[in-house]
């Protein structure tokens, strides 16, 4: 089903031939994201994505964007805590172009000091902008109380204090340092011959100057007592962010990580939904996520709650995770979650681009990609025990970390405390 070479040079390059398509996503992953800078510089793998796309030794700002968006295309990139990506999706004859754009801009770029001075205050707009976004501030106030004083527990756009001190030496020694070949992976679906995308990287690469892959700070995924965060700001909903440290993305039971995500928050037949808002009116919004890296996790639950509800919201969570502690989830539940489960990477698989980004991400994060077959044949292998078993290696009370921005009075914040056993 997927094809992949690895070059002399270790550079990598995945492809999947999607027939009766007549795009071709494309995507250049480079190894590296927030979780490997530390507190002085970081923000540098987020400003150096911004800067690539200002300019490289062949194409300039504007040829970059004119000539992807002019074939009808699309061109972006992003960011996380291990990988960056730039991708572009296009009408498969445009392949060679959009190669040459993407790899010209991954290894050469410009990364001039007009350039950072002016894309430095547009990153700085865009910290203070989520700072104000208590939906997204109250998860940074969540990170720096699980993993304090460790890159995974900082923004990944940085600081405003490390983001201003941002230099165009210290962009490019960072690129020079991170932007190994053997860092990369070139992912691609649709229509598309794997030997050709060989061809092109292989060409491109030996322009490319070697450099030693480099590691990050391993982090820690248990604490001896719950914790509590609160940030008291005059708005109109209280934000809620609840987390414990979940399953790296390997373990052996991600599958079953995966079917307590969906059972408890991840669609509007979960338990969290029903409970909280479905049954007591006491969220707009509320949803979990199951996040794994390469050596922890964070099963997180988020909420917008009303201002006069926060505690007893706080308290049905709680005991909504007590509860799939305690019990097995019932056959009608499970199957429903399996399903969902199924159908969502079935569905996600249809279009180029998520396939891209299924086979990129796993490339980079775990040099190899599971097919379809494969996953679906670990599924059957999980019960309901092993929800129920994960639920219990997982919602442990002692990893439990609540932050919560908004007009907390005094007594909330006491009993919030008390609830969550931090106080």
């Amino acid at each position: 089903m997927y094809k992949k070479t690895v070059l002399p040079n270790r550079a990598r390059v995945v492809t999947h031939e999607m027939k009766g398509r007549d795009s071709i996503s494309l995507g250049i992953w480079l190894g590296v994201g927030g979780r490997y800078e530390n507190k002085k510089n970081k923000g540098a793998a987020h400003f150096l994505e911004h800067i690539l796309f200002k300019g490289s030794k062949n194409y300039s700002c504007s040829a970059i964007k004119e000539l992807i968006e002019g074939v009808g295309g699309s061109l972006n990139a992003f960011t996380a805590e291990e990988y960056t990506c730039y991708y572009a999706k296009i009408p498969s004859k445009h392949l060679d172009r959009t190669f040459d754009i993407l790899s010209d801009m991954v290894f050469s770029p410009l990364i001039s000091k007009k350039d950072v001075d002016k894309e430095r205050t547009v990153i700085l707009e865009e910290i203070k902008m989520y700072h104000d976004l208590p939906q997204h501030f109250v998860i940074d106030l969540l990170e720096e109380l699980m993993w304090t004083d460790h890159p995974l527990g900082m923004n990944i756009a940085g600081t405003l204090e490390s983001v201003g001190a941002m230099t165009e030496e210290g962009l490019r020694g960072f690129h020079r340092a991170h932007y190994a070949l053997e860092n990369m992976v070139v992912a691609a679906c649709g229509r598309l011959s794997h030997g050709h995308l060989v061809d092109l990287t292989r060409k491109k690469s030996t322009l490319v100057k070697e450099a030693t892959k480099q590691n990050f700070l391993p982090a820690h995924d248990s604490q001896s007592k719950p914790k509590v965060k609160f940030f008291r700001k005059d708005i109109e909903q209280m934000h809620l962010a609840l987390g414990l440290f979940g399953l790296k993305e390997d373990h052996k039971d991600r599958h079953a990580y995966a079917l307590l995500n969906i059972i408890l928050g991840a669609n509007m037949s979960s338990r969290l939904f029903n409970e909280v808002r479905e049954k007591r009116g006491l969220a707009y919004a509320i949803a979990s996520a199951a996040k794994s890296l390469k050596d922890t996790g964070l099963f997180l639950i988020r909420a917008g709650v009303d201002n006069k509800k926060i505690v007893e919201a706080v308290d049905v969570i709680l005991k909504v995770l007590q509860r799939i502690r305690r019990e097995n989830v019932t056959k009608d539940e499970f199957t429903r979650a399996r399903d969902y489960y199924q159908g969502q990477i079935l569905l996600a698989l249809e279009d180029t681009l998520d396939h891209m980004f299924w086979i990129g991400e796993s490339t980079t994060s775990l040099d190899k990609t599971r097919t379809l077959k494969q996953i679906l044949n670990e599924l059957k292998k999980v019960t309901a025990a092993d929800v129920r078993r994960v639920a219990n290696d997982v919602l442990k009370e002692t990893h439990a970390n609540l932050a919560i921005v908004g007009p907390l009075k005094d007594e909330q914040e006491k009993r919030l405390s008390d609830l969550m056993g931090a106080g």
